[in-house]
């Protein structure tokens, strides 16, 4: 097993997102990256903490690389776009990679470099060693899949796991009818 820490936006559409992945033993979301301890949803929302919301995805390397978690990372959200995704604005919405290991930052460095060849745009991912990963209370654990009719999850989540669907077809463990 291994493990991954990704924010690319609200973590509620990348929970969802890799929660759809075949491979992926678990995600969790929660905040990291930053520097005060414990914080809470509502301290993550004052700007001032340092965290980004993210995942925390447990993966089975044999069934799905590291690498691939990132291709699937770099085709979900916007990269280009400093401190926000779409209208969810603020530095808890960064794109924000967290290596767990030597191999991991390598990995990142070389995709981003890929991305940003590929795009023709700077990529503003931000790229750091692990440190901590606070776990999100648990109103935001399966959010997607508990409130599919909620307009945010219909109107910005949906055409994400959409998208994931249409490009990696061959990753997909959960079929939506």
């Amino acid at each position: 097993m291994e493990v991954a820490t990704l924010g690319g936006g609200c973590f509620w559409c990348t929970e969802a997102v890799y929660k759809r992945v075949k491979g992926v033993i678990s995600v969790k979301p929660g905040y990291s990256g930053g520097h005060v301890p414990n914080p809470t949803y509502e301290d993550v929302c004052t700007d001032t903490t340092g965290h980004a919301e993210v995942v925390q995805i447990t993966f089975d390397s044999s069934i799905i690389s590291y690498r691939e978690i990132l291709e699937i990372f770099f085709e979900i959200h916007d990269p280009t776009t400093l401190n926000r995704q779409g209208n969810d604005v603020g530095t808890q919405y960064r794109s924000i990679i967290l290596y767990h290991n030597e191999e991991q930052r390598k990995i990142a460095e070389e995709m981003i470099r890929e991305v940003e060849k590929r795009i023709g745009k700077k990529v503003v991912t931000e790229l750091k060693p692990f440190e901590v990963f606070y776990e999100a209370e648990d109103y935001h654990h399966d959010f997607y899949d508990k409130h599919k009719y909620n307009p945010y999850c219909r109107l910005v989540i949906s055409p994400k796991v959409k998208k994931f669907m249409k490009l990696f077809p061959d990753k997909v463990k959960i079929h939506e009818g």
